[in-house]
This record gives structure tokens, sequence and C-alpha cells, in this order.
């Protein structure tokens, strides 16, 4: 019997150990000296609510499948009926190929065919490493066509410093503007933080907020890195996520709406743009023939 995300490449290495499953290039478990640092799923089940999947080539959503590249008008599949959107690309199912594992490392490749929506053939790689800094997460993209290809991308792990709910754990959001949306969760504008509900720039409580909003302009450190804290007061474990300059924005959801996973950790969503950027062009990178371009994120325990 096989897995339903197929096979599962596990890595360990300074006290961490992860498992990658074959669908998806999903991060399926991370796990600090024995304690979850993500709400992992089980072997003998698909991940649900996104979780651990990698977003590519485009994060989020983009209102109707519908937008214009250079002049071409092109129409996605809605993945998200519900909402008439396309949502989180076009790799979330499909299997991935082992290129390289090592006791502490792994990388997979998968190769995305121009089709309906997307016409272009971009070789997409990912590379998973553990070491005594944590979990290093790179995501590349290579255009093997002949013409330039929108891109961006992003992943979907949900944090975990206990067994919930969030409530009683402590957010450091380093982000000064939330992303406003309407009801189909497309953006249509961007307000300050300062004096709301979603200023997290200093640790505090979640307590009852409900999440589901992407955040920008992020304070970073001297490397060009932004992290987010996530900590719980009662038992000391705390786990951070950082991201590389190149991912712009960060989406966070306490994941009310969706069964089993509500309010019992934190996603929070490295993206390199934000939704329906596709449609906007915010953000979106312009990959050109031959061209590649790598991004990094990571996670580590703070315990």
């Amino acid at each position: 019997m096989v897995a339903p995300s197929g096979d599962q490449f596990e890595i360990s290495g300074g006290g961490y150990r992860a498992v990658v499953t074959e669908g998806g290039a999903a991060l399926r478990v991370l796990e600090h000296q024995g304690k979850p640092l993500i709400h992992s799923f089980d072997e003998d089940a698909m991940s649900s609510g996104g979780r651990g999947q990698l977003l590519m080539p485009w994060p989020n959503r983009i209102r109707d499948g519908a937008y214009t590249w250079q002049g071409r008008e092109l129409q996605l599949a809605l993945t998200e009926p519900a909402r008439g959107n396309a949502s989180h690309g076009l790799v979330r199912w499909v299997s991935w190929t082992q290129e390289e594992h090592s006791p502490h490392s792994v990388s997979l490749v998968h190769r995305l065919m121009a089709q309906t929506g997307y016409p272009w053939l971009v070789e997409l790689r990912v590379h998973y490493v553990l070491s005594a800094d944590g979990l290093t997460v790179t995501q590349s993209a290579t255009n093997l066509s002949d013409s330039p290809a929108p891109y961006a991308s992003g992943a979907h792990p949900y944090l975990r410093v206990g067994d919930g709910p969030v409530d009683g754990w402590e957010l450091t959001l380093p982000a000064a503007r939330r992303c406003l949306v309407d009801d189909r969760l497309i953006p249509v504008g961007l307000e300050d933080v300062e004096g709301t509900e979603y200023d997290f720039r200093v640790a505090r409580p979640i307590k009852r907020t409900e999440l589901d909003d992407a955040f920008t302009d992020l304070v970073r450190d001297d490397d060009g890195a932004a992290t987010v804290l996530v900590r719980d007061p009662a038992s000391g474990r705390g786990v951070a996520l950082w991201v590389d300059e190149r991912h712009r924005w960060l989406q966070v959801f306490t994941a009310d709406p969706v069964p089993g996973l509500a309010r019992q950790a934190l996603a929070v969503e490295p993206m390199t743009a934000p939704a329906n950027a596709f449609r906007s062009g915010d953000d979106v990178a312009t990959l050109e023939p031959g061209e590649e371009l790598a991004v990094s994120w990571g996670i580590r325990t703070l315990d």
C-alpha cells in the first residue's frame, strides 16, 4: 500500500527531524527533540487545509482564474469554485521526483508542463536541509520556454507550539501593513496596522483574533531576513519562521473555517507576491527564457 502522498523522504540533523512527501513535495513533519514544530498530517492521510504544501507558480488566489500577460489573455481552471478563484498554484497534488537524498537534506524536482492558463514549461525545484540552525527551504524555478513567464511562489506551513488553541500563544509579526480583501479574499487595498487588532509588531497573545490576512512592509535584520515568532507562555515553547528579502508578504491564518484545524495551529505562509498578483502585477517576477529564480525561508525552534 502506497501512502496517499506517495513516497516519504525522512531527513534529520541538529536535533531536528523532517519528512517530505513525493506528493506536492510537501513538508509533512517537522520536529525538534521529538516535539512538533508544525501541524503535520498522518502518513496514511492526504494534506488538508494546505498543510505543508508548496504554492508554485503562484501563491494565494487569482480572481476568476483570468489574467493578461504581455497582451495575451489567459484562463486557469477554478480550483476554489465557491469563490470563483484559481488558488495556490499548480503543483500541490502532483508527483515530484527525488533528485538528491542524504541524511540531512532532500531535493525534489517537478517539470511543470505548458498547459491551459499557464503555457510555459518551467522546471521547479525544492531543497530541504536540516542543521543546528533548523530547517532551510529553497524553492527555485527555471523557465525552459522561449518566452517570458510570470512567476511567484509560496508555502503553507502551520506553526505549532503545543496542542492549541492558539488563543493563548504570543505572536510577534514584524509587519507594518495589512492587505484588505473583499468577500472573495481578493485584495482591495492596504492599511497600516497601527492602532488595530492586527498589530503584532510587539509580542502579544493572539486571543480571539481571527486571521486570514496578508501582511507586508516587513522589518528585516542586517541580512535581509524577516522573522515571525510564536511562543506559548505556559510551556515556554517557541518557534520562529524566517523569510529572505524576496518574500515581501506573509499570510497569517488561524484556520477558523477549516474542520480539524481551526485555531489548533497558526499558518504563517511565506509569499513572494500577494493574492491576485497575476492580475495586478504586484511583485510578480518575469522569468526570462533560461532564467532561474531561487528564494529561501526556514523554521527553527526557540526552545
